[in-house]
């Protein structure tokens, strides 16, 4: 397989996994351009993975349109996560469990965890783009110390609590209804039994999207650029934190209702449930910092 291959058919996952959770009906248009910027990849791959999926009957293609969904979600399986997607999570682990180095050479990875070259760039480049290693140098990579702590995460969501409710208080604070109704549906499927049900990457991902949407629709680019900085490189321990998914239920219900204040312009009201709601996810974490540490 290519080393183009292998990336793009770890991207075809990322994208059902998206369809998935965006519960994203037939004839849904997917823009290479969104899928790039939502996957912080370039449109390349992107577009490499579109065509597969087109092969599989997934998508369809239309002269001049692009690609557009072609199956109900409820009738797409889900994928099995594939070497890259699996060898990703165990360097995740490893790290946080201080089993790997900080600094590490290209061969070393290669040989720890059984992989082919390309699946070995697919997931070195998934990393970089995640910002949480980097390339060295010659063939060796070094991985980022920011968040391989509790207290890392804990100081993520403090900025996080200082950024968000002022971000829905922006003048001109636009929620387009279309996003709207798609992060409803998607914390609708999380407590119609998707919390036990998806992935941590679904999980994590579904988060990212509702935090960052709410933060786009404020127009600042200021307070856009940061929330997706935090959210890049938060992801580590995020995983880690899935362990304990009791919480969910009760995160999803918080979503819903600052949905329904945004939805009706009581942005006020849901700058206060936002940051109530940050709160209660800043003390559970507290609660489990034994699930956090390595």
């Amino acid at each position: 397989m290519s080393q183009d291959r292998s990336i793009a058919s770890h991207v075809v996952n990322q994208i059902v996994a998206l369809i998935h959770a965006e519960r994203l009906p037939a004839g849904t248009h997917l823009p290479a351009q969104m899928l790039a910027d939502r996957l912080r990849i370039s449109r390349s791959p992107v577009n490499e993975a579109l065509a597969l999926l087109h092969e599989k009957g997934v998508v369809t293609r239309e002269k001049h349109r692009g690609f557009f969904v072609a199956q109900p979600v409820a009738s797409l399986e889900a994928t099995a996560p594939d070497a890259v997607t699996a060898a990703y999570f165990q360097v995740a682990e490893d790290l946080l469990r201080g089993e790997l180095p900080m600094e590490v050479a290209e061969q070393t990875l290669r040989a720890r965890y059984g992989l082919t070259a390309a699946q070995l760039n697919a997931v070195l480049t998934r990393i970089a783009q995640e910002g949480w290693g980097e390339r060295k140098p010659g063939y060796g990579w070094q991985f980022s110390t920011m968040l391989t702590t509790p207290d890392s995460l804990l100081q993520s969501y403090r900025m996080r609590l200082a950024l968000e409710p002022a971000a829905l208080l922006e003048p001109g604070y636009a929620l387009d209804p279309r996003t709207l109704e798609r992060l409803r549906a998607a914390e609708q499927h999380l407590l119609d039994g998707g919390i036990e049900t998806d992935t941590a990457d679904q999980l994590h991902d579904r988060g990212v999207r509702f935090h960052e949407a709410l933060v786009e629709a404020s127009g600042n680019a200021f307070f856009i650029d940061a929330i997706r900085r935090v959210n890049r490189v938060r992801r580590l321990l995020s995983y880690r934190s899935m362990r304990d998914r009791a919480r969910y239920a009760a995160h999803a219900r918080q979503h819903l209702h600052i949905l329904s204040l945004l939805e009706h312009g009581r942005n006020a009201e849901a700058s206060d449930a936002m940051r109530e709601h940050l709160e209660h996810t800043l003390s559970a974490l507290a609660r489990i910092r034994d699930v956090l540490s390595p």
